[in-house]
């Protein structure tokens, strides 16, 4: 199925605005910062799925690493047709299975529970091996943040899947370049990024991760090297599309409520 990407991406921001105040939940930032990339994923026919069959086993399948984000997964499989839009409204309540951390338990469409951060990745390598040695030709999508890559369990997961020439898996890191309480390059700096990627036997590409066009033309010529896995640096903007929180570590954890909520939907208002 394709989809009008950008307008997809705005609702998917809008719905996890209300989700993460209503909830009074956190990471609005974080989910913001991916819109566009799961828009294009989604809704650009670049994920093989089947909405009325999630487990159907010719699938691509989708880590969401970073899981701190789920409530921008959870908008997105649900205008996609995985679930009513009316369970949204649950997010983050008693007792419903649409957790802060997104979460696989009952949720259709949804491959792998995290938020511990530093497991989505390897999680991943070991489904593309499993798909590989199967001989099926389905992939596996991983996207993490940048500051998950401070953990040394994904660098392991980058070398096993460079040894075994995992070309059917494709990791996204969300390079939003802010971490939970400072940027990454005072808590830890990463660059130089691409270069560390590429040592370690990946084809690289950067691209900016708010630009559908440029992220649908990266995403169809995967993979980048034949027989190495790739990765997508995508460059993004912290809390994007919503100006006051664009660029901020505050809106990591900070729940928009009140007049900023009222401001927050007026700039995500549906043109």
């Amino acid at each position: 199925m394709t989809m009008d990407t950008r307008a997809l991406a705005r609702r998917v921001r809008r719905h996890s605005v209300c989700m993460t105040s209503r909830g009074g939940s956190s990471h609005v930032g974080a989910a913001l910062s991916i819109a566009d990339i799961l828009a294009v994923l989604y809704g650009g026919g670049i994920l093989r799925f089947d909405r009325g069959r999630p487990s159907w086993p010719g699938r691509d399948r989708f880590i969401l690493s970073k899981g701190h984000a789920g409530a921008a997964v959870y908008a997105t499989l649900a205008e996609c047709g995985f679930f009513g839009l009316e369970r949204l409204d649950q997010h983050y309540q008693n007792g419903s299975d649409l957790s802060g951390h997104v979460s696989h338990k009952g949720m259709p469409g949804v491959e792998l529970s995290t938020g511990s951060l530093g497991h989505g990745l390897g999680v991943g390598v070991g489904m593309a091996l499993a798909l590989r040695r199967k001989g099926e030709g389905q992939r596996v999508f991983v996207l993490l943040s940048d500051g998950e890559c401070d953990e040394g369990s994904n660098w392991e997961a980058i070398m096993f899947a460079a040894h075994h020439r995992l070309d059917n898996l494709v990791a996204v890191v969300d390079y939003n370049k802010l971490q939970s309480l400072a940027p990454v390059a005072e808590t830890l700096e990463l660059e130089p990024f691409a270069s560390k990627w590429r040592a370690f036997n990946w084809g690289v590409c950067e691209v900016d991760g708010h630009d559908h066009s440029a992220l649908t033309e990266v995403f169809g010529r995967l993979p980048f090297v034949e027989q190495r896995p790739s990765v997508v640096i995508a460059h993004t903007t912290k809390g994007k599309g919503v100006t006051f929180m664009e660029n901020t570590v505050l809106w990591h954890y900070r729940t928009a409520r009140g007049r900023e909520l009222e401001a927050a939907l007026q700039e995500l208002d549906l043109p």
